[in-house]
């Protein structure tokens, strides 16, 4: 049996033409104009925290957002600030519009049936795809939480951290929990992303499956907001978005943290095989 005869995924070089998919996908949504600078603004929200606070000469209240009253203690906690600042907006902005632009950006520039005129799966291309707009996502919220640590320890320093509970643990360990905190975040963003990849196969008009998922995250988020519908917030992928404060509890309230990344894994598994049913299947015409 020649080469070509082999199905996809038992031809040579297979994996190797994935990581190469894959490169090509990191530099196209890393290497766009407008994405870069959606990261700048994205690196720009904890530096205005951190300075807004530290030119006002006064410690928040003890009515400010979680995180905010213990920025001027160690500066630490201004990227854990910038993270809840930017879940709400900013971070689900930014997976939306990479996560519509997937595979409606390639069939609206007509460059989707030369993708799958070349000898790969539609279930790989679809695999890398997603793959790509997850490393994204820990891209975005890991340098959200980075730089927010880097200025808020130059303005504020830094030292041993107080959690939540009240007790204290090393700046090591405090920078490892904000870590986690950003992959936290990350992976329910991944969750979104996967609506919106599963959005992004319905249309050619990726503003149009920006939109859409954008919509979808602010509808969850409104949604968890009404009382009167409290039987739907745990099924909601924006309910669990807070969990990550339990990072910097003693002791960390794992149960909390491990029912919202199952959640997002749901949202990830239910989408992206709705994505993968209606793009196996799409007739690609440009």
């Amino acid at each position: 049996m020649s080469a070509v005869d082999l199905p996809v995924r038992d031809r040579p070089g297979a994996a190797a033409a994935d990581w190469r998919f894959l490169r090509s996908e990191l530099r196209l949504i890393f290497g766009r104009r407008r994405n870069q600078a959606g990261l700048v603004l994205l690196a720009a929200v904890p530096i205005l925290i951190a300075i807004a606070i530290k030119v006002s000469f006064a410690k928040p209240g003890p009515d400010a957002p979680t995180f905010f009253s213990s920025i001027v203690s160690n500066g630490l906690f201004v990227s854990l600030a910038a993270l809840t600042i930017e879940m709400g907006l900013f971070l689900p902005l930014s997976v939306s519009v990479i996560a519509g632009d997937s595979v409606a950006g390639e069939a609206n520039i007509g460059t989707l049936r030369y993708l799958l005129a070349v000898p790969v799966h539609r279930t790989r291309l679809l695999a890398v795809k997603y793959v790509a707009v997850v490393i994204f996502c820990v891209a975005a919220t890991v340098l959200v939480a980075v730089v927010g640590a880097l200025i808020g320890l130059v303005l504020f320093g830094g030292g041993d951290v107080t959690l939540l509970s009240g007790t204290q643990v090393g700046l090591g360990a405090g920078v490892g929990r904000m870590l986690l905190a950003a992959l936290y975040l990350a992976l329910s963003l991944a969750g979104l992303a996967a609506i919106g990849l599963f959005l992004s196969t319905l249309t050619e008009q990726p503003i149009g499956a920006a939109i859409a998922t954008l919509f979808t995250s602010f509808s969850m988020v409104i949604l968890d907001s009404i009382p009167q519908v409290s039987w739907i917030h745990p099924y909601l992928l924006t309910h669990y978005a807070t969990n990550f404060g339990d990072l910097f509890r003693d002791p960390i309230g794992w149960d909390n943290l491990g029912e919202g990344a199952f959640v997002a894994v749901v949202y990830i598994a239910v989408f992206w095989t709705a994505a993968w049913a209606r793009f196996a299947g799409k007739d690609v015409t440009s």
